[in-house]
This record gives structure tokens, sequence and C-alpha cells, in this order.
């Protein structure tokens, strides 16, 4: 692996480009613009506040900054640096922006989420929805585009409407059978949208394009419910992440549950394959010691070795007395290939559970020396990232698995991570600084970039 050099980051705001070209990331007030095989700045942008979000348009001819606590959103060309767009949204206040599709329109969701105003950059014109509701995952756009779902709240029950992004207008326009809808979400290929209940009550609902009701699954009652919801990209499959500590796949055919994948504290099963995490000792010379190493390095070298079943994993005892305990199934993502699901049990905090979806038992379980911030699969492959809040970043494919430490002076803490598009590259990402992550070695590496050892 090859690293780039480290660069000032605010509030964890890095993102790539859809086209793969450039890398912008929020300095504050300033918005840089990086070219991804260089590193060098393309463009510099300074904004009136801080930036609190940043978005690029699906073309990636433009970029998105918004400010909430200002109400205003300042809008970017690469193309033609000396243009810009500055909306501001006044007294009525900003608390989401994000692209349409077609990366000429800007949503805007107003403060109490009275509206969302939809804002054209093409012919300057203004469009309301009314009725917005605030929740979870409130907003979903198809994948090609074509349509938007918005969830709503109006006389006190839940509706969802359809609109056609190309006139925004109305296309269809439906009640949910739901106390308190907490999210939505279109299948990857826009034929089925799923609707979730509050996760008081366990409930999931399957709509046709034409607002029809296909299914709905309850998996069982006066308990808390779904937690978390993940589509394979094929859209065979939907994995509904739960307080339990279950995960439920349903198929698309039927819309039965086909497994349920459960998180036991023991993996006894010989067939499974444990990475535990563990320190790695300083080597020693010959009759000698060895001498001290960094701080930094002391405190982060780790390697992974293959436990022998049965292993216990760590397990945390969540605070009865308190909202949004730490338990169940808190994150779940499918693999690009539709083989592999993994997933993370709050009240297992150090461990990533990777099933195997052709054979539907699990295959693979890493065990951390802290709890898991995130993980996140690599858009072209098989191959999952995972960061713990260290200074390591962790890779897993089915030839095995690798734990590598960022260097550079100081403890960079990696909080975060993101892939590039064609995944050959990550971004880390800690609280004030990011670099790059390079994952396969090219003949014209740059002298920028500098490669540690691997720790297998």
């Amino acid at each position: 692996m090859n690293f780039s050099e480290v660069f000032k980051l605010s509030s964890q705001l890095c993102k790539f480009s859809p086209d793969g070209k450039y890398l912008a990331s929020c300095v504050q007030y300033r918005l840089v613009v990086r070219d991804v095989e260089t590193l060098q700045i393309r463009q510099l942008y300074t904004c009136l506040d801080q930036i609190q979000h940043v978005e690029w348009s699906a073309d990636s001819h433009f970029i998105l900054c918004a400010m909430y606590k200002r109400g205003l959103v300042q809008v970017w060309s690469l193309e033609q640096p000396e243009w810009h767009c500055k909306i501001d949204e006044g007294s009525a206040g900003l608390v989401a922006s994000c692209w349409s599709p077609d990366g000429r329109h800007i949503l805007n969701t107003t403060e109490f989420h009275l509206r969302i105003t939809v804002w054209s950059l093409c012919t300057k014109s203004v469009s309301y929805i009314k009725y917005p509701k605030a929740c979870q995952q409130g907003i979903s756009f198809s994948r090609d585009g074509r349509y938007l779902a918005l969830a709503e709240r109006r006389d006190c029950k839940d509706y969802v409407s359809i609109f056609v992004c190309s006139d925004w207008q109305l296309l269809r326009h439906f009640d949910t059978d739901t106390q308190d809808l907490a999210g939505i979400e279109w299948a990857p290929n826009g034929c089925v949208l799923a609707a979730w209940d509050t996760c008081l009550e366990y409930k999931i609902l399957l709509y046709s394009l034409d607002g029809r009701l296909l299914s709905a699954y309850c998996a069982y009652a006066w308990s808390l419910g779904i937690k978390s919801v993940a589509w394979s990209p094929s859209s065979q499959f939907l994995a509904v992440g739960s307080y339990d500590g279950k995960v439920r796949v349903l198929n698309h055919v039927t819309w039965k549950v086909i497994t349920e994948f459960g998180h036991p504290a023991t993996i006894g099963d010989p067939r499974i394959v444990v990475y535990k995490e563990a320190e790695k000792s300083p080597q020693r010379a010959l009759g000698r010691p060895a001498c001290p190493p960094s701080r930094a390095a002391a405190a982060s070298e780790s390697k992974y070795e293959i436990a022998s079943v049965p292993i216990s994993l760590q397990t945390v005892k969540p605070a009865a007395d308190r909202a949004n305990p730490r338990i169940g199934v808190g994150a779940l993502a499918f693999s690009p290939d539709n083989y592999f699901l993994a997933t993370r049990n709050d009240n297992v905090p150090n461990a990533v559970w990777i099933w195997d979806i052709k054979k539907l038992r699990l295959f693979v379980v890493l065990e951390q020396l802290s709890p898991v911030r995130t993980f996140q699969w690599d858009p072209q492959q098989p191959r999952l990232a995972v960061c713990t809040g260290d200074s390591k970043v962790y890779v897993w494919s089915p030839a095995g698995c690798v734990s590598v430490q960022v260097p550079g002076e100081g403890d960079f803490q990696v909080l975060s991570l993101c892939w590039h598009f064609h995944g050959d590259s990550l971004a880390l990402l800690s609280k004030a600084h990011f670099c790059l992550c390079f994952l396969e070695t090219e003949a014209g590496v740059r002298t920028a970039f500098r490669q540690p050892d691997d720790h297998t």
C-alpha cells in the first residue's frame, strides 16, 4: 500500500467526484478541489461561512457547499471557475441540501421541515414541495434518476409522494400503514420502494411504482424493531437489521424471509474463519534488545491472527435507562457482486460479520481491538475496508485480511473512509486531516507517496 501526504480537513468533509477525476475537501470556509492523480490543487474556492455539507453533482461539473447556520448554499463550477451561484433561504432557514440526479436542480429543506424548495440552475425557477417528514431517510431518488420518493406527514398520518424529476410533477401519492414512518429507499432497479416504520414497531412495506402495496413484513411485535435496511445491488435481496440482533433477508419474488442471520457471542463452527487483531510485538535483533519504537508506532502496530474455535467475542451490556441502546444490527452492506453481506451488531462492537449470500451462512468474522466505527465495500470487487478510530486501516478480501498503519508524524486516527469509484484508492479521514491510501502500486508512483510495511 502507498500513502499520500497528509492534508488539512474540517468536519470530515472530503468526497471524490462521481467521475473519479477530482477530490473535494473543506477547510473551514475554503473548498479545495484536487486532481486525484497528482493531488495538485485544481481550484480553490472561498465560501461566506464555515462549510457544513459538500456534495458533487452527478456529472461532476458542479459542487455544492451548504452553510446551514446561515441558511446559505453556494454552488461552484469546475469548467467555469468565474461562475458561481448563491441561494439564500432567508428566514425559512436550512437543515438539508442535496442535488437532483440531473445535476441542475438543488433541493433545500427548510427548518422544521416546513417545505422543500427546488431551485433550477438553468431557468432560475423555483418549485415547492410541502409536508416533507423529518425522519432518518425521507428522500430517495431512483437509481436511473427518473423518480423522487418523498416521505410526508400531514393530518397526523404518513404518506409517500412520487415525483417525476424531469418536471417535478406529482406521479403518485399514497398513505402508508405506519405509525411513524422512519425511512424509504428505492431498490437499485427502481421497481420497488421499501418503507419501514419506527423502531417501536417492526414493520417493513414494499410498494410498486404506481403505489400498490406488494407486501408487508413483520417479524415480531411488542419489542424494538428495525434498525437498518440495505438492498442488494441486484435488487434480489432486502436485508433488514433488527434490535434483536438478527438480519432477515427477504427475496424479491415472494418477499418472504429466506434466511435469518444471528450474531452469537460465541463462534463454534469450524468452517468459520475468525481473524483476531493482536498487538504486534517489536522485533528484536539476535542477542540484542530492540530499539525503542516511536510512541505512535508502539501504540498502533498490529496484525491478524486466525483464532481457533470455539471463541467468545467481546460483548457490551447496554444501559437500560438510556435512549438509543447499543444493541441490534446497526450497520449492514452488500458487496458489489452480491456474494457477501457485512454486518455489525452494536452490542458486539469490535466485530465485523461477513456472510456468504450464495451459501446463506457465516463466512468470516473480524474481531478488532477497538470498536468498529464504519466499514465500506470496494465499488468494483468484494473487498471490505474497516476503520476503528485508531491509526490503522483494515482491508479484508476472500484472499485474506491485512492491517496497515497509516504512516506519518503524530497519531492519525482514522474516523471515516470512502472508496474511489475505481476501487484503487481510499480516502482516510481523521478529525482535522485526511490522506489517500493507494491499494495497487503502479509503475509511475510519485515520490510524494510513502510505502509502509504491511502487517498481515
